[in-house]
C-alpha cells in the first residue's frame, strides 16, 4: 500500500506540489473525478500511473456545481473525500486536488458562473445534453480549468461517459491544449452492471432490474451484423423485461456520435448509447458494435 497522497485544496498549493516534477521533465498524469471513488476510478488511475511511469498521478476531487441543472441530485451527491483518499493512497496517487466551490469559481456563490465559459458546440445539444440542458458546458469548463491547473501529459476519462470523452477530445484538439486523453474501458460488476457513483441510490429491486441496460447492449451487439435496426430491436426487447426502467434514449451512432448513413458497410464501427431512470436514479452506458459484418448478413 502506497503512503497517503499530498492533498492540495487551492490552487498555489497544487502548483507547490507539482513543481518538483516539472522541473525534472517528469511526465504528470490526472484523473479528474468528482468524488464517491469506486473501483471504475481506481482503474482510471491505474491507467494513468501505467501511462506516466514514475512521474506523479494527480486525481481531483470536485463535485461540480455547473454542470447540475436545476432539480438535479447536486446535494445529494456523495461527498465521502476520507474514502476516496483511501482509494487514492492504495492505487499510488501522489496529489490529490480536492478545491472548494470558491477556489474553483472565484466570486461565487454571488458570480455564479465565470464571465468567459465556452460553447460546447452542436454534439451537446444531443443525447445527455437534451436531458441536460447546460451540463455539457459546465463539465468543459471545469474540465478546461483542471487541464490549465494540473498541466497534465495525460489525462484518463472512463468510457462510461462516453459522450463526455467525445467533447473533451474535441475541447482540448480545438483549443489545442497538448493532452493526451484516454478513455478507459468501463468496469462492471460482475452482472455487467456499470461501475457508478449513482448505483449507491439504487433500491434492492431497482439494481436487479438496472442489469437490463447492460444486457439490452450486449444483445445489440451480437444482433449487430443484422443490422442497426435489428440490433436496436434486440436491445428494445431485453430493456422491456426491466418493468421499473424508463428508457431516456436508445440510440446507434458513429464512434464521434454522428449520424450513421443509411447504408452502411459491412464491418461499420458504431456506437450504443441508452439512457433509463429507475425511480429517481438516472443510469447510463455504452458499448461499441461492429454493423453488417459477413456472418450477420447470411
Amino acid at each position: 500500500m502506497s503512503g497517503a497522497p499530498a492533498l492540495a485544496h487551492t490552487r498555489a498549493e497544487l502548483a507547490a506540489l507539482l513543481a518538483p516534477a516539472r522541473a525534472a521533465g517528469e511526465r504528470v498524469g490526472f484523473v479528474p473525478t468528482m468524488g464517491a471513488l469506486h473501483e471504475g476510478h481506481a482503474s482510471l488511475m491505474r491507467t494513468a500511473r501505467e501511462r506516466v511511469g514514475d512521474g506523479p498521478v494527480v486525481a481531483s476531487v470536485f463535485v461540480n456545481p455547473l454542470q447540475f441543472g436545476e432539480g438535479e441530485d447536486l446535494d445529494r451527491y456523495p461527498r465521502t473525500l476520507d474514502a476516496d483518499l483511501e482509494i487514492c493512497a492504495r492505487e499510488g496517487v501522489d496529489v490529490v486536488f480536492a478545491p472548494s466551490v470558491e477556489e474553483m469559481y472565484p466570486g461565487w456563490p454571488e458570480r455564479r458562473q465565470p464571465q468567459i465559459t465556452l460553447d460546447p458546440g452542436p454534439l451537446a445539444g444531443i443525447l445527455e445534453g437534451r436531458s441536460r440542458p447546460g451540463h455539457f458546458r459546465g463539465m468543459l469548463v471545469v474540465v478546461a480549468k483542471l487541464l490549465g491547473l494540473v498541466r497534465p501529459d495525460v489525462a484518463v476519462f472512463g468510457q462510461k461517459d462516453y459522450q463526455q470523452l467525445v467533447l473533451v477530445r474535441q475541447l482540448v484538439a480545438d483549443l489545442c491544449l497538448g493532452v493526451e486523453i484516454v478513455g478507459a474501458e468501463t468496469v462492471r460488476e460482475p452482472d455487467g452492471l456499470a461501475l457508478s457513483s449513482r448505483n449507491r441510490f439504487l433500491d434492492a429491486d431497482q439494481r436487479a432490474e438496472a442489469v437490463q441496460l447492460h444486457r439490452a447492449l450486449r444483445e445489440a451487439q451480437e444482433n449487430a451484423g443484422y443490422g442497426v435496426d435489428v440490433a436496436l430491436d434486440a436491445a428494445r426487447t431485453e430493456l422491456r423485461l426491466g418493468k421499473s426502467v424508463d428508457v431516456d434514449y436508445l440510440v446507434v451512432t458513429t464512434p464521434e456520435l454522428t449520424e450513421l448513413p443509411a447504408d452502411v458497410p459491412p464491418g461499420t464501427e458504431a456506437r450504443i448509447l441508452v439512457a433509463a431512470r429507475l425511480g429517481s436514479t438516472r443510469l447510463i452506458d455504452n458499448m461499441p458494435l461492429v454493423l453488417g459484418t459477413a456472418e450477420g448478413n447470411h
